[in-house]
């Protein structure tokens, strides 16, 4: 017996009891992909308001017809995030689909909530899935001529491309032969096999590297063949017909850098074309180093332009694309102080690539690079216990509106400092530091937040702290080694937190007023989607909270909420950049003045926390605040805000 079921979307949305599991009430499928399924293949299940498994179970239901049998069959789908399922078909659910051939039917997600047992449904998706044991490749089209650099991706488009993974692979082979530009016959190439990557999980798009091993690195021109083999496990290699080719290859070439400002420990992208990955990078051939001789004038700002020359090794991410990261060990490193200084690099560029003894040399680039102040960059990575955790406090379905509050009460706290939170893992700086938000302290202590990065950074020498995890080192003292920020935890500003955390000393009635209408343990109801529906303006302020009319009770406590944890995140940021008391012993600020934002948590009463009844924001002492204007630079003014004193 299946038990009661509830439609997403189209279940009431009750007071109390019978309001649906707010996880999971905008529940929806949209795609599955790929359409031709394989022994081995991981299908992809694209939607909204998937729960990962401590918060329910998840399945993927296809009803249908393969030929004239009738399927109807129900898979364990696992979370990726919660947009994303996967769910692997090896040859024995290959066989429940009918086998080779094609299924016609639909597809619905079902999850059985862990907080109500019910069975949230999908609407059906009209789906049909090619089915194959054996998978022969195609290939329709190939830019098969053309003037191109070596190490450039070559596009095919076909059908029958092979996904990778449990699947097995489609790998191209190539042969032919070369002509060198500096003369000579045409140098017969044998043939080479090399991976081919499908385009965004496509089986009909794909792209291969047109690897030095093929012609090497000298230009000429290349002609012969390219053919498509898939690679399954079990089974006999197929073969797609040959394609005839024709290339003409040219030496290595710097287009342009990009951004034309970087700092300490942001990426500087270098687009161009001939890139060989050094050994160590993605994809890198052994024996292949790629080079950049930069040549020209270095100056600081306020001096004079002095001379500059050095050779960097960047990172080789493709052929066309390198990236070298602004450090403090190299020449540029040594020439400026990179954390203090700015100025700027003008110079030309030469790339020079090696490879099987050969060693060639592109023409000069001329470029311009600004050298930055340094930035702090904080990743807020919100785990999937972090959004969960909102249970707690009614507001699950409140999760983006209340991180948009952590974002605006992390930025102004931070406002005329040099940094900059994201939510999303940074792609153009290497050095960053990590702050992991969860739903449960692993340190089962009732902690809000720790900062467990090693030792006292004074200066923010490290730049790439993990506020997240565990950390053997911070434990050996006995400190606890798990560290982020733990959002059940402040449920210990409630009078009345109940077996989900400890109440503190600081517990607030207030704290009551604005959560209880949604907590179900006090008999709330729990805010729903149909609740946020509309237009919502967030509050800027607390004036009028708590409220009275649900509406507005919903805003004040994404409020609260939002700048509880923001605040935390701002306090324990501000350990990792080296505070309180800089150059000096001590995490806290002594004793317990008004509004400041590094006294110890005890002397951080909920109201001024939650910014209520006239009560915060809480700040950083003077000589704190002086201090991060220092050693995080921005153009941005200083705050006119009226700081407390730091003693």
């Amino acid at each position: 017996m299946r038990g009661a079921v509830a439609i997403a979307g189209l279940a009431a949305a009750c007071a109390g009891r019978d309001a649906p599991d707010p996880g999971v009430e905008s529940l929806e499928l949209t795609h599955l992909a790929p359409a031709t399924i394989v022994p081995g293949t991981r299908l992809v299940v694209t939607g909204a308001s998937f729960v990962d498994a401590p918060w329910g179970e998840t399945t993927l239901h296809l009803q249908g017809r393969s030929g004239a049998r009738a399927i109807d069959v129900a898979w364990p789908a696992a979370f990726v995030d919660f947009t994303t399922l996967g769910v692997a078909i090896d040859r024995g659910r290959l066989a429940e689909l009918g086998g080779d051939g094609a299924f016609r039917g639909t597809a619905t997600v079902e999850v059985v909530a862990a907080s109500d047992h019910r069975r949230y449904r999908t609407r059906a998706l009209p789906v049909e899935l090619e089915l194959r044991t054996r998978l022969a490749p195609a290939t329709a089209a190939l830019a098969g001529r053309g003037v191109i650099f070596v190490n450039d991706a070559i596009e095919l488009s076909g059908d029958g491309f092979l996904l990778g993974g449990d699947e097995g692979a489609s790998v191209v082979q190539v042969a032919g032969c070369v002509a060198l530009q500096a003369g000579g016959a045409c140098r017969p190439v044998a043939m080479i096999e090399l991976p081919l990557t499908a385009i965004a999980g496509s089986r009909s798009r794909a792209r291969f590297a047109f690897s030095p091993r093929i012609a090497g690195i000298q230009s000429g021109a290349f002609t012969g063949t390219i053919a498509v083999v898939n690679r399954q496990p079990g089974e006999a290699p197929l073969s797609a017909a040959p394609v005839d080719v024709a290339y003409d290859l040219v030496s290595p070439q710097v287009f342009s850098i990009d951004p034309p400002a970087a700092s300490l420990g942001q990426y500087v992208l270098v687009r161009g074309g001939g890139w060989i990955g050094n050994p160590g990078d993605p994809g890198g051939e052994p024996g292949a180093v790629t080079e950049f001789e930069l040549s020209g004038t270095l100056r600081r700002s306020g001096g004079a332009a002095l001379p500059f020359a050095t050779t960097l090794i960047p990172e080789v991410v493709d052929g066309r694309l390198a990236r070298y990261v602004i450090n403090t060990d190299d020449a540029l490193g040594h020439a400026l102080d990179l954390r203090g200084d700015t100025g700027e690099l003008t110079a030309s560029v030469t790339p020079v690539v090696s490879f099987g003894g050969d060693r060639v040399r592109g023409p000069a680039t001329p470029i311009r690079l600004a050298i930055a102040p340094v930035k702090q960059v904080v990743y807020l990575a919100f785990a999937p216990s972090y959004v969960e955790g909102l249970r707690d406090f009614g507001l699950r379905a409140a999760s983006a509106q209340i991180r948009d509050r952590i974002l605006a009460a992390c930025r102004e706290a931070y406002r005329g400092v040099g940094i900059e939170f994201r939510t999303e893992p940074p792609s153009d700086f290497a050095l960053f530091s990590t702050v992991e938000l969860v739903g449960v302290d692993p340190n089962d202590q009732g902690l809000f937040g720790y900062d467990n990065s090693p030792g006292k950074d004074s200066g923010n020498l490290r730049l790439y702290d993990r506020l997240g995890g565990v950390n053997a080192q911070t434990q050996e003292d006995g400190s606890p080694g798990f560290g982020g920020v733990f959002v059940r935890s402040l449920l210990g500003f409630s009078p009345h937190p109940g077996r989900l955390a400890r109440s503190v000393a600081g517990a607030d009635p207030v704290f009551d007023q604005l959560f209880d209408p949604f907590r179900a343990d006090r008999g709330g109801t729990p805010v729903s989607a149909a609740d946020l529906a509309g237009e919502q303006p967030a509050l800027g302020d607390g004036g009028g909270c708590p409220a009275r009319d649900r509406a507005r009770q919903i805003q004040c406590a994404i409020f609260a909420l939002g700048n509880l944890i923001g605040g935390t995140v701002a306090h324990e940021g501000g350990h990792s950049l080296g505070l309180a008391n800089p150059y000096q012993d001590g995490f806290h600020d002594p004793g317990d003045a008004p509004n400041r934002l590094m006294d110890a948590g005890d002397a951080r009463p909920f109201l001024e926390r939650a910014q209520l009844m006239g009560q915060g924001p809480a700040v950083f002492c003077d000589g704190e605040y002086a201090y991060l204007r220092r050693i995080l630079p921005s153009a941005e003014p200083a705050s006119a805000i009226a700081r407390p004193g730091c003693s």
